[in-house]
């Protein structure tokens, strides 16, 4: 197939590189000036995509990366392209968190209370005459979550005080196991199975300091298909209506008073795309064509791997902030104790890289480096799988979180079968 992405940067390189060793044709935009683009000299970079749609064709896909361009998907998919990614509906149910949560639910989904504000004044007024614990989000991209911890909220009250300008939405902290449900659409409707995930967003072991984009996930393919029904599976009608096509994801709190939903990602995340790819072994070529309609639906599923993925986020200095105006000479060079070759490289996904003279390199200004994955057919045989793949990789002033999936063992399990959501 031919393959013409688009994003903002080339954020999921490693499925392109990956279609690449599939056979497939690659070309990829990135607005990124080409001096600060990720995968140079390993991706064919395109000064405009919509030069190269005569290219690509009716035949192939055009793939978009992030949220924002539902429009565009839109009006290209009225004009007859395959296009895998998102849509209108789909950035609104991630960018717009209040318009997400009414959806959900007038679906006849309970959630969470919340309020949404025009900005952070709003909110920090509202806080004071309603204090409490909150999760502060932000309807604009690139800005984390914050969990309060305070009774009152004074530590929401300050991270809104410092945020920039934008909705946002508190939302009441509510305890429970954390826990995501996945599925790819296909315009019609989602395929099966669909993905079970426990994300670890903190940047220390034992869920401590900040929350990062993400320090890695355990994910299966195995055992989601109750928790979707009552939840994402539902919104299936919608979706359809809107002609959206890619991945949706619904993040929620399980506990004994129901399911909660806190968000959606309508969109291929990162490293969720790394933990998936190592559960699904046709490969991406086959899921974006299942997607797109090249690949006959038959009866609505693809072929998934059985057991556990464990991905392990590898980062350097400054992750997770970022650093502008890095010169190139700061990018630490990345190497393997042992070169992988053949299947194992579906276990290295690159992510802010480059090479120089054959030297890969990690780039400076964000320390995202790499997300390893490790499968098994018990939670701790993937997890000793991804030990073993991070401790492959050099590269000066490496960290990464060695707890992957700990928290599902000693207790996140348990509770999950004990309210019916796991079989026992």
């Amino acid at each position: 197939m031919r393959i013409l992405a688009i994003g903002p940067r080339i954020y999921l390189g490693d499925i392109y590189l990956a279609l690449q060793r599939e056979g497939h044709e690659v070309r990829v935009f990135a607005e990124d000036p080409p001096a600060e683009r990720s995968f140079g000299g390993m991706i064919h970079g395109v000064a405009d995509w919509r030069a190269e749609l005569d290219w690509v064709g009716r035949d192939g896909i055009v793939f978009f990366e992030r949220v924002g361009h539902g429009e565009t998907q839109d009006a290209l998919r009225a004009q007859g392209f395959r296009v895998v990614g998102g849509s209108t509906f789909g950035d609104r149910l991630e960018q717009q968190r209040a318009f997400g949560q009414e959806v959900l639910r007038d679906a006849g989904i309970a959630v969470a209370g919340s309020m949404s504000f025009s900005g952070p004044g709003a909110a920090l007024e509202w806080l004071a005459r309603h204090p409490g614990r909150y999760v502060l989000k932000h309807d604009t991209a690139g800005r984390n979550t914050f969990v309060g911890e305070h009774p009152e909220g004074a530590d929401v009250a300050f991270m809104l005080r410092r945020a920039g300008a934008g909705r946002v939405l508190l939302m009441q902290r509510i305890e429970g196991v954390e826990v995501g449900i996945g599925a790819y659409f296909d315009g019609t409707g989602f395929l099966h199975p669909p993905c079970i995930d426990f994300e670890h967003k903190r940047f220390f072991p034992g869920e401590m300091g900040e929350m990062t984009g993400e320090m890695g996930t355990l994910a299966s393919f195995q055992d989601a298909e109750r928790l979707f029904e009552a939840t994402l599976g539902r919104i299936a009608p919608l979706l359809a209506g809107a002609g959206h096509v890619g991945y949706v994801n619904l993040n929620l709190i399980v506990n004994e008073q129901g399911t909660w939903p806190l968000e959606f990602t309508c969109r291929f995340g990162n490293p969720g795309f790394a933990v998936l790819a190592a559960l699904q072994p046709d490969g991406w070529g086959d899921l974006l064509g299942r997607m797109a309609g090249l690949v006959p639906r038959g009866d609505g599923r693809f072929r998934a791997g059985p057991g556990w993925s464990v991905a392990i986020v590898l980062t350097t200095p400054p992750f997770p902030a970022t650093l502008d105006g890095c010169a190139p000479g700061d990018d630490p060079p990345v190497f393997f104790l042992e070169q992988p070759r053949g299947d194992e490289l579906g276990h290295y996904h690159l992510v802010d890289v480059r090479t120089e003279a054959g030297q890969l390199l990690a780039r400076r200004r964000s320390g995202h480096a790499m997300i390893v994955t490790g499968t098994g057919a018990t939670v701790q045989d993937a997890q000793q799988a991804a030990a073993a793949a991070a401790c492959n990789v050099v590269i000066p002033e490496l960290r990464w979180r060695a707890d992957i999936g700990e928290r599902f063992l000693n207790g996140e399990r348990d509770r999950l079968r004990a309210l019916g959501w796991l079989p026992g």
